[in-house]
């Protein structure tokens, strides 16, 4: 029973969650008293961007609302959203890009294998692309990873996921 365990720390987002909700959003737009009538529109764009266009601040504070609220009912992170500076559109309307965040950057790669190490438990932590593999031969060595993970997640700015745990 010398055979090691290990599981992967990555930072991902259910893509078809993501366009349900932005097609919510979309509806939601049409019935809304306070939004009918402000060519606002949502455009989800190849799973990278999320580009909100509306008529004045206020409304696109309104639908930045609408689509974070959507996004928790269907399990999905709010951090994943990275939000640009308004900027001005044609017509007089202005214009909000969200860039989405997906996977783990390796500043932050380093940060998680860092507070790994400081556990001082049992266990080898490594980066793997945009993932963090940790493994070691005891399994609840990796299961108290994982809840030091879970305990300061409000230190890493993306939502972390834990695959493969074997």
């Amino acid at each position: 029973m010398a055979k090691d365990c290990s599981f992967d720390i990555v930072s991902e987002f259910d893509k078809q969650e993501l366009v349900n909700a932005v097609d919510q959003v979309k509806r939601e737009i049409n019935s809304r008293f306070d939004l009918k009538g402000s060519n606002s529109d949502v455009i989800l764009d190849a799973d990278k961007t999320i580009t909100i266009t509306t008529n004045d601040e206020m409304k696109l504070k309104n639908i930045i609302d609408i689509l974070q609220s959507k996004m928790i009912k269907r399990n999905l992170s709010i951090k994943i959203l990275d939000g640009q500076t308004v900027e001005n559109a044609l017509g007089g309307n202005v214009r909000q890009v969200f860039n989405l965040k997906k996977g783990l950057s390796q500043e932050l790669a380093k940060k998680i294998v860092a507070d790994i190490k400081n556990t001082k438990l049992k266990v080898q932590a490594s980066i793997q692309g945009e993932q963090v593999r940790v493994s070691g031969k005891d399994k609840d060595d990796l299961q108290a990873v994982i809840k030091m993970i879970r305990e300061n997640d409000e230190k890493y700015d993306v939502p972390l996921q834990f695959q493969n745990y074997r």
